[in-house]
């Protein structure tokens, strides 16, 4: 969409081979905005569009190879320099806002039928766009942020890619800060898509996805080039599954240096991809197992029978906060942070503070007042109060909690959306397994990894979240999971990427594996020595360093 653009690539093209001629080039200034007929285009999203006269010039199915590295702007961003903005993705070159609401009416138009999704961002819509554009047989490549991996609103692509693709290659990195993606400008981390346009068979097993990651990017050009051999001879040489258990991936090796790992992974029905931005593969390999119902520790030759379920075949997940307060008619509250209290009528779990997150147990801290003339709606919303709630933008490096507590019934907020059980027995349970390591782990690995040491989910994703199936307990073991409950209420525990060095975190290990589950001392030492793992995690710690008084505990 800048013609300066054009004339640096011409240049480029023109220089790489100066003895070569040409008279003509397929580079194209695309459209943008509002148009001197009055009306308005995308870029090179109206190439979306079957009608588009460029179309003519690049037709679909047109090319063998195809690379981008797209804008990752999202329509509901609030970030950065388009902070405010109406329509954040089109805000380009001083859109004005209804130019802006023009533009993502057009694009509204030009998506239908592809794997677009405004959660997911303008960067699902160039990944459409690429794939439209692909021959059968051809090579897609694409730099994504690395929600791609995991988030709702990506998974009709990763779905096109199941279907519709091979020799899946995902690479990653695990570093934090800058190191943590490709582009150069870019705060989050990415991933790079590689794949092959050949539609899958099952007619044997699901094609497989190999996943790579990193320690640190690149330095340069010739560095990765050395990196990309590497990874094709660890291809050639074979590598390990994440259902071979917890040894770890295959290291990629550049002389006598480890620069990454490479893990293969099943890949089939628009799954997520857990295994990227990962620095020991055998936290992998552990956190795949506790889906597969077995407990599957480093060191551990065989898997442990332990049984697991999805989040939403032993609850319901509360509403989304804008169904709370968002604008009318479709919230039928406003928030209020003043005069909170125990004698508040609609009390609400709603943000975070660390300082006051330290126990199982905390308080609302907001109350939720009435809208006028939405009475009936805001008793319809409150009868979905409960008392626990998931928290789905878990900073480990500062936060202690992955499931708190209220004692009184109380609706769940952004941060902390609520979650419905038919059993009271069940919010103990959910609670003390949770905050245990096994709990957290799961948590990180089904969670997008794309900030620092950041985990977030939304709603949706959480109802797949794999936790202990509290059904399979009987009622001695319900009984003594309330008892943990108790004893643990009042005990403070330290931010999640200190669960190695945190003498309470150790206990509630214990407690919850021996005296609830059974197992023996080897096991809990093995899940302590699985935090001692996951606490050297890049995208648990952030980077962040350590106390001096935090040693590890046993």
């Amino acid at each position: 969409v800048m013609p300066s653009a054009i004339h640096i690539t011409g240049s480029t093209l023109a220089g790489l081979q100066p003895t070569i001629g040409f008279t003509h080039s397929n580079l194209h200034t695309m459209e943008y905005g509002r148009q001197d007929d009055g009306n308005v285009r995308i870029g090179s999203l109206e190439m979306l569009d079957a009608k588009s006269e460029l179309n003519t010039a690049i037709p679909d199915r047109y090319f063998d190879l195809v690379i981008m590295n797209p804008p990752f702007t999202r329509n509901t961003t609030n970030e950065g320099e388009y902070t405010g903005e109406f329509n954040a993705a089109f805000a380009a070159f001083g859109t004005s806002d209804e130019v802006q609401k023009a533009m993502g009416k057009r694009l509204t138009r030009v998506k239908r039928g592809t794997c677009y999704h405004g959660n997911a961002g303008i960067a699902s819509a160039f990944a459409a766009l690429a794939d439209r554009k692909l021959k059968p047989g051809g090579i897609l490549a694409l730099v994504l942020p690395l929600s791609v991996a995991s988030g709702i609103s990506w998974q009709s692509f990763r779905t096109i890619l199941d279907d519709n693709y091979g020799d899946l290659t995902v690479l990653s990195i695990s570093a934090n800060g800058k190191d943590m993606s490709f582009s150069s400008d870019t705060g989050i981390a990415e991933c790079l898509v590689i794949a092959r346009k050949v539609r899958a068979t099952y007619a044997q097993a699901p094609p497989r996805a190999r996943f790579t990651s990193l320690r640190q990017r690149p330095a340069g050009l010739a560095h990765a080039i050395a990196v990309a051999q590497a990874i094709r001879q660890g291809e050639v040489d074979g590598m390990r599954n994440v259902e071979d258990g917890p040894y770890g991936g295959t290291l990629l090796r550049m002389g006598d240096d480890a620069t990454g790992a490479m893990l293969s992974a099943p890949q089939a029905g628009g799954a997520s991809w857990g295994n990227v931005r990962l620095s020991d593969y055998a936290l992998a390999q552990t956190a795949h197992a506790l889906t597969q119902n077995q407990l599957w520790l480093p060191a551990q030759l065989a898997p442990l029978e332990m049984p697991t379920a999805q989040l939403n075949e032993l609850g319901k997940l509360g509403l989304h906060h804008r169904d709370v307060e968002g604008p009318p008619p479709r919230g039928p509250f406003d928030i209020s942070k003043s005069d909170v209290g125990p004698t508040n009528t609609y009390a609400a779990m709603w943000n975070h503070n660390s300082q006051n997150e330290t126990r199982i147990v905390c308080q609302p801290d907001v109350q939720l007042v009435v809208r006028q003339g939405m009475e009936e709606k805001a008793a319809v919303v409150y009868a979905t109060a409960s008392c626990s709630h998931l928290n789905v933008e878990f900073t480990f490096g500062s936060q202690a909690l992955s499931v708190a507590l209220t004692d009184r019934e109380s609706i769940g907020g952004s941060s902390w959306p609520n979650v419905i059980f038919d059993q009271k027995e069940f919010d103990y349970i959910f609670a003390i397994w949770s905050n245990s390591t096994l709990g957290l782990v799961s948590h990180w690995w089904h969670s997008s990894r794309q900030q620092s040491s950041k985990a977030r989910m939304t709603i949706r994703s959480a109802e797949s979240l794999s936790v202990l199936d509290f059904r399979a307990l009987t009622d001695k073991q319900l009984a003594t999971a309330q008892a943990i409950f108790d004893d643990f209420r009042d005990r403070d525990l330290m931010p999640a990427y200190l669960a190695d060095a945190d003498p309470n975190r150790a206990l509630l290990d214990r407690r919850v594996l021996c005296d609830l589950l059974g197992f023996d001392d080897a096991v809990y030492r093995g899940v302590r020595r699985l935090a001692d793992k996951w606490c050297a995690e890049p995208s648990v710690h952030g980077g962040k360093k350590r106390p001096a008084s935090a040693r590890f505990a046993e």
